[in-house]
């Protein structure tokens, strides 16, 4: 018996990297034509700050994936760091006002979890979605301990209206989160982070022997990815007024979701960022758009839950077709 690789019909085609951008803009001309208002500036504010937090998490997710792992944790992140900017800044819990001293302080929790992840993959050997999912467990029983029943409310009025503001047009955690996709495009293309990730992700046994410490690449990836879960739980937490251990319900699966839909395969080594993003504004645009052209409830979530299996079959159609066995 003899396993080799063969491209034939029933191999998967690499992804068009224009492909993502082909279908953003066909659903917003094929909503646009379904319903005016699709493409009124209001609404499109509305899909921009809806976009937001998912085009956080997103892009440190980017760096994870594409070096071949993966992290579950980014809801218990979100939680806890919700929770520590609440009752550092001027709340409803306790006498604390530290302002955005306590905005920078309940960032830290986010890195030292993503610290964490990295450490227990690249050092001890644990499987990222094992060492990952118990992250999210441990720190989401944190942020339940944090909470005591009742969430703190956010009373810092500065905070409150930088999460519910706008400059201009723009909401401004969209305007936060555009700086930190493009960052991130910076980060992936011009860095040495950016490319070894790339050529972790496409092979880590031969990464090693052309001497990438990946081991210390792949803490970085899971250090970014922590702490960008952190902010999206904090800015989140200012548009809400309050801390909440359900701040983060649903986005791991969404984030993981759009950043295959945008054409990062799980396996690594293709993709990265700016797909990433693509993949945050389909399904942002598609559930927009479905509302406005009356699509029933329950057909929405039918068609998201397609698209979350069309997305679990790209993730691993690859491995169909990557070794065959022939007589």
């Amino acid at each position: 018996m003899e396993t080799q690789h063969r491209p034939g019909l029933l191999s998967p085609a690499r992804p068009r990297p224009w492909g993502p951008g082909l279908a953003l803009l066909a659903l917003c001309v094929g909503f646009g034509l379904a319903e005016p208002r699709f493409a009124t500036a209001h609404n499109l504010a509305a899909i921009a700050d809806r976009s937001a937090v998912p085009l956080i998490l997103a892009v440190g997710m980017s760096f994870v994936v594409l070096q071949g792992s993966i992290d579950l944790a980014l809801e218990g992140v979100m939680a806890a760091c919700s929770l520590g900017l609440a009752l550092l800044v001027l709340n409803s819990r306790n006498a604390l006002d530290l302002g955005g001293a306590g905005l920078a302080l309940a960032l830290l929790p986010g890195l030292l979890l993503g610290l964490l992840n990295g450490a227990l993959v690249s050092r001890l050997g644990v499987p990222s979605f094992m060492a990952t999912l118990g992250v999210w467990s441990a720190s989401l029983g944190a942020a339940m301990l944090l909470s005591g029943g009742q969430p703190p409310l956010i009373l810092d009025q500065g905070m409150r209206g930088f999460g519910l503001g706008r400059t201009g047009a723009v909401p401004n955690l969209a305007l936060v989160a555009g700086a930190v996709v493009a960052l991130g495009c910076l980060l992936q293309r011009y860095t040495r982070f950016g490319r070894y990730s790339v050529a972790i992700g496409g092979g880590e046994a031969l990464a090693r022997q052309s001497g990438i410490a990946a081991d210390r690449y792949k803490v970085a990836a899971f250090a970014l990815s922590g702490l960008l879960a952190g902010l999206a739980g904090i800015l989140a937490s200012t548009q809400i007024g309050l801390g909440h251990v359900d701040i983060g319900l649903g986005q791991t699966l969404a984030t993981i979701t759009a950043v295959v839909i945008g054409g990062t395969p799980l396996g690594g080594g293709r993709g990265g960022v700016l797909r990433s993003a693509l993949g945050v504004l389909i399904l942002a645009v598609l559930a927009n758009g479905m509302i406005f052209v009356g699509v029933a409830p329950e057909l929405q979530k039918a068609v998201q839950g397609a698209i979350i299996l069309l997305a679990s079959l790209l993730a691993t159609w690859h491995l169909r077709g990557r070794l065959r066995a022939v007589a």
